[in-house]
């Protein structure tokens, strides 16, 4: 499973850069020697940051982004040749890879789906609903780790004994969305993070009230003393 830009809100230079999510630098066009591929420099580096991952985006990849506008048909045509779909928003500007399937023919797969636990999933669908609400109100979405763990604290029942299992199941869940490329901390700050729009794609709007009213009830009617944070939600895909 597995969108950027909302220009003139304030100033979107303060994204920390990460390893998964750095561009790739597009400026040069020289080749290697033997070289025997046919894309041009530039599309070769589109190409390879959208199998990185976890997404290519506008603002985060201001070289590259146009790149992939311009060359969008072929990079499509070449993901295809290895069974991965390209995924675009034009409106939110963001683009990934998704593992094509198929009823026709044997598909290999490249991509892996990364399991989520319930405290996984069900933080995901607050960062979900916290893009709906900024994106109404044409503002970035950004959220600080207390808020984050504050939702997630709903759901330890009053009778749990473990309080620091559930603490670490707390700042596991924090970890992984980080691992995903689904918030991104600020820069000059550890504790405040940007989440991603790919959440949009992942999740669209319509699936957002059934998916949350499933996760309520399986908080309701789990037995007493139950460990939600080892239910398995939803599973995003990333590169094997």
């Amino acid at each position: 499973m597995n969108s950027f830009s909302s220009p003139g809100i304030e100033d979107q230079d303060d994204v920390m850069p990460s390893a998964a999510a750095g561009e790739i630098d597009s400026d040069s066009e020289a080749s290697f020697s033997g070289d025997k591929g046919l894309l041009r420099v530039p599309t070769r580096r589109v190409l390879v940051q959208l199998l990185l991952g976890p997404s290519l985006d506008a603002r985060r990849h201001p070289k590259l982004w146009p790149v992939m506008l311009q060359d969008e048909s072929l990079l499509r045509s070449r993901l295809h040749e290895l069974f991965l779909d390209l995924v675009v928003d034009h409106h939110g500007q963001v683009a990934f890879t998704r593992q094509v399937t198929s009823d026709e023919i044997p598909v290999p797969v490249l991509l892996r789906k990364a399991s989520l636990t319930f405290l996984e999933s069900t933080l995901l669908l607050f960062l979900r609903q916290q893009l709906t609400q900024a994106s109404i109100q044409n503002e970035r979405a950004v959220v600080d780790l207390n808020e984050m763990v504050d939702h997630l604290r709903v759901f330890e029942r009053s009778v749990n004994s473990d309080h620091a299992k559930f603490e670490r199941q707390m700042d596991s869940a924090v970890e992984k969305a980080k691992k995903l490329g689904l918030i991104q901390a600020l820069r000059g700050s550890d504790d405040r993070f940007e989440v991603s729009p790919t959440l949009k794609l992942l999740f669209p709007a319509e699936e957002i009230l059934d998916l949350t009213r499933t996760y309520e009830s399986l908080r309701d009617d789990a037995p007493a003393g139950e460990s939600q944070a080892e239910t398995s939600g939803p599973t995003p895909e990333t590169l094997a």
